[in-house]
């Protein structure tokens, strides 16, 4: 009965199993002008835990944390951070919307811009307002290479599979025993 135990708790565990994403703003574009960021946002799912990583040339640029108004404005004097490091990391500690841009002259109005939108962990999917990314939902952690499956609460069919294997050998053991 323990051996059954284990094995459902192993497979469980494994399968269900919800990590955080590294994005890498703009991809090897980076972060950097020319870059059509509302694109570039188009089918990622932001979830709390994840992280974005801007990489750019130290001092050329800042990544500028803002508020709604001042992203429309292209405005960074109330800046809620700010860097110029070459390599600013942001965490997304929390649900709601995030909006970043360059304060450096010119460079948010030719459109170094970027907002996205954290999902709650039990919100549902919705239709973004006009102008900006797409209503994410967590994604299951998936090989490198592949579009992540999108999940809230559901598994992926080879997942699904796995987990079946493993109750069936659970059951197997059990009946054994």
């Amino acid at each position: 009965m323990a051996i059954a135990l284990c094995v459902i708790l192993f497979f469980s565990g494994t399968v269900l199993s919800v990590t955080a994403t590294d994005y890498t703003v703009g991809d090897s574009s980076g972060w950097a002008n020319g870059v059509d960021y509302s694109t570039w946002t188009s089918g990622k799912n932001f979830a709390i835990g994840d992280t974005l990583a801007f990489n750019y040339a130290s001092g050329a640029h800042t990544v500028d944390r803002v508020s709604s108004s001042d992203y429309s404005a292209c405005s960074s004097g109330n800046a809620l951070s700010t860097d110029n490091s070459g390599q600013t990391t942001v965490p997304l500690s929390s649900a709601g919307n995030y909006y970043f841009i360059c304060g450096v002259a010119g460079h948010c109005a030719n459109g170094m811009k970027l907002t996205i939108a954290v999902a709650s962990p039990s919100s549902t999917a919705t239709s973004p307002p006009t102008g900006t990314t797409t209503t994410p939902t967590p994604t299951i952690n998936t090989p490198t290479g592949t579009t992540p499956y999108s999940a809230a609460g559901r598994l992926s069919p080879a997942s699904l599979s796995l987990l079946m294997v493993g109750l069936m050998l659970a059951v197997k053991l059990v009946v054994a025993v």
